[in-house]
């Protein structure tokens, strides 16, 4: 993969010699990646941190942070050469720790990654983490071939004015020239990308308060489609032309993408998750919402539960997926998909997937990130095996140890 970064002099502030940078990756494989990484500025000169890039990659935790916990998986490679799964973890997070993407306690989500760490028994101190695509503008444009790199940048960033509703001084803003314009004869597309400052800074001041050091910093969604794509390949025909739906499935959204061929042909959320059995659950039994997601959790649910609360959930949840695509369908020429992906902390519901099958007509599977994996000793291979969808965009910031 060939990594196109540029240093921007706005991305300056706060943390001393840390500043953010965004990079974007981009190959034939993945067709977009957008990965912002930290780096350090020494005697003038811009020195990567760390050896993402190097042939043995130096070791790299993964992970991400959403409203209701915090997972971590670290990988490696087997003799074999497979992936080997050396550690992963979850920590739960609090209500109203996390917000919308925006960390509203910094203090104590610092000290639940710290406790995920050690819960771990990793001593790997590199990270990758990611923010929100709701925290990042990306936009493709054309412009003349040919262009010197300091012609491009003032081009760029005169665009940029047009696409990024905030001061570019209040940005980490960088592009890539991905090939020639399929629409415009002479022309190249660019890939513009842009997040606000401070959202970066805060994923890098609270790994640094966690003990860590960010090496990257990523998109969340560009992540789980690094690791949906191992079991895209998984499919008939190594998923080569298939029409793939991603849902995942968290606590308060439930996210689609539609792939085909590594690249989104549509996107959407549905204000609709795990948050809801909670209150099911709150609402059913008399608990209070601590309560039932503690037992939600631990299994420590009444007899009735199956019946009286799972059952009606799963069935508004199938009605959920079910609604999504019809949005993909009314707004593309696509009248059908081959296959959909489920993943996140509440895929794993016992009669979900079968139940999405049976609305959709399509076939549906659970997204286990670590399926085709080598597993290590210290794995707790049960719990694993029942939370490996919620890992999905973990595992894939986890994979970044890889890209080069």
């Amino acid at each position: 993969m060939s990594v196109f970064g540029h240093y921007r002099q706005p991305c300056s502030g706060r943390h001393g010699e840390l500043r953010a940078v965004l990079l974007i990756a981009f190959n034939l494989y993945v067709k977009v990646c957008c990965v912002l990484y930290i780096h350090k500025k020494r005697e003038g000169k811009l020195i990567a941190m760390g050896s993402l890039f190097s042939r043995q990659p130096a070791p790299l935790l993964g992970i991400d942070i959403s409203s209701s916990s915090a997972k971590l998986v670290e990988l490696s490679r087997a003799r074999s050469g497979e992936l080997l799964l050396e550690r992963c973890a979850i920590e739960p997070l609090e209500r109203g720790w996390i917000t919308d993407g925006n960390i509203e306690k910094f203090d104590e989500v610092a000290e639940a990654v710290r406790r995920l760490v050690k819960k771990s028994g990793t001593r790997t101190k590199n990270v990758a983490m990611a923010l929100p695509a709701s925290a990042v503008i990306t936009k493709k444009i054309s412009l003349p071939d040919g262009m010197s790199e300091q012609e491009l940048e003032v081009q760029v960033e005169s665009e940029a004015n047009q696409y990024i509703p905030f001061s570019l001084d209040e940005v980490s803003l960088d592009f890539c020239v991905i090939g020639p314009s399929s629409n415009s004869p002479g022309d190249v597309d660019v890939l513009i990308a842009a997040s606000r400052r401070e959202k970066v800074q805060d994923r890098q001041g609270l790994a640094e308060a966690a003990g860590l050091k960010p090496m990257v910093i990523d998109i969340e969604p560009h992540a789980s489609r690094m690791a949906a794509g191992r079991l895209i390949e998984r499919l008939p025909n190594q998923g080569n032309n298939a029409l793939v739906a991603l849902f995942e499935v968290g606590a308060m959204t439930t996210s689609m993408q539609i792939l085909r061929d590594d690249e989104v042909l549509y996107d959407r959320d549905q204000a609709f998750g795990g948050a809801q059995l909670t209150q099911l659950i709150a609402r059913q039994y008399g608990f209070s919402l601590e309560e039932a997601e503690s037992k939600k959790r631990n299994g420590e649910l009444p007899e009735d539960y199956a019946s009286a609360v799972l059952k009606p959930f799963v069935q508004s949840m199938t009605q959920e997926v079910s609604r999504a695509l019809q949005f993909f369908f009314t707004s593309t020429p696509h009248n059908r998909i081959d296959h959909i992906l489920l993943a996140g902390g509440s895929a794993p519901l016992s009669g979900l997937s079968e139940a999405i099958t049976q609305q959709t007509g399509f076939a549906c599977s659970l997204a286990n990130p670590f399926d085709g994996m080598e597993v290590g000793s210290g794995v707790r291979l049960k719990r694993m095996s029942r939370e490996a969808p919620a890992y999905l965009t973990a595992c894939g910031l986890a994979m970044r140890r890889f890209v080069s």
